[in-house]
């Protein structure tokens, strides 16, 4: 699985007068953050050394903490990214929206595409089709995949109908309706719509600007 890093740079701070040495060393050093799941963090110091935190058992490979027992600037970085929401905490990994890119935090049990807030997709939301350009209503977003799920009249799998082979196959499958119309948010749909699913990555959800 993808993950993103933070930038190596400093961390903006208004005054560090108030702080110890080594946490004024942690937020005025550049310092990059990667989350590696399982409470663990690499971070890249100003001088280029990796060292490896693990941040709930309090422990770094640097030589500060090994031949100190310090509560060292590595460790003070990580949980000083956590605090400003640039890393992470333990059991989440960054990772960037499918459509736009953003970087954001999910549950590292998480399996891919992964949305941002304006890209995820509910029950009652409008979305695009990409091959087509229409629009349509969603009214279930399923946890099966698309070379799980069976299209009947066409005796093959949503991964498998020709219009999908660009879509990856181990995608959420998405049922929604034609025309446009109104669905309520706990997905009922009248019975005169017919429902069509579609891999999740082949959606696209319609943000509308003001």
């Amino acid at each position: 699985m993808k993950t993103t890093a933070s930038p190596k740079a400093p961390l903006p701070a208004p005054s560090t007068d108030h702080l110890t040495r080594r946490s004024r060393r942690a937020r005025t050093e550049p310092m990059s953050v990667l989350p590696l799941g399982d409470g663990l963090y690499e971070v890249e110091s100003a001088s280029d050394h990796t060292y490896l935190v693990d941040l709930e058992g309090g422990r770094c490979t640097c030589p500060d903490h090994v031949f100190r027992d310090a509560r060292c600037k590595h460790i003070r970085r990580v949980a000083m990214e956590i605090t400003e929401g640039r890393t992470p905490p333990p059991g989440e990994i960054a990772v960037d929206c499918h459509d736009c890119g953003e970087t954001i935090f999910v549950d590292e049990e998480r399996t891919a595409p992964f949305y941002c807030e304006t890209h995820e997709i509910f029950p009652g939301d409008s979305v695009v089709d990409r091959e087509t350009g229409d629009r349509l209503t969603v009214v279930d977003v399923s946890e099966l995949r698309a070379d799980a799920v069976e299209i009947g009249a066409a005796d093959t799998t949503v991964a498998g109908y020709a219009t999908n082979e660009n879509y990856e196959p181990n995608v959420p499958v998405v049922g929604a309706v034609y025309p446009h119309a109104h669905v309520a948010r706990n997905g009922v749909v009248p019975s005169s719509l017919k429902v069509y699913v579609f891999p999740r990555t082949r959606l696209e959800r319609e943000v509308r600007t003001k």
